[in-house]
């Protein structure tokens, strides 16, 4: 099953509009206001609300989509370490020995092709220590 016919669980005790015991889901289909990222619901009660695709993943713990909040979070911290260190975008691409337009692309939130490894290079030519945290419900 490739990626895109993954199924995904999402719970009911997740959705925006609070379920009647009883409250079934009626109607549902891809939302396109969402951009088609996301689906429409509608309860019998008359409730409504929509999911985007972010929710089911993230709520799965979807690797792929982990990965990416990982290096956007990476990222903003780069941009924001970036703005505050005192150096100079040159300084930093002499130090990664790399190219301004691979400094851009480090840069770039909405990158996902970029390395977790290329990201915490980056942290530490700013001077960033970056801890990673495994959780404890992992290691049973």
């Amino acid at each position: 099953m490739d990626d895109c016919q993954a199924r995904h669980w999402f719970p009911y005790a997740k959705l925006a509009t609070p379920l009647a015991r009883q409250d079934r889901v009626v109607q549902c289909h891809v939302d396109t206001e969402l951009g088609e990222e996301g689906f429409y619901y509608q309860l019998s009660s008359g409730g409504e609300g929509a999911i985007h695709l972010d929710a089911v993943l993230e709520y799965n713990r979807d690797p792929k989509h982990m990965r990416d909040m990982l290096l956007y979070k990476l990222t903003l911290l780069a941009l924001e370490r970036m703005e505050n260190s005192g150096l100079g975008r040159r300084e930093v691409i002499r130090r990664l020995r790399t190219s301004p337009a691979q400094l851009y692309r480090l840069l770039d939130a909405t990158n996902y092709r970029k390395s977790v490894d290329q990201m915490l290079t980056l942290l530490a030519v700013l001077d960033c220590t970056v801890d990673l945290v495994v959780s404890s419900s992992c290691l049973r």
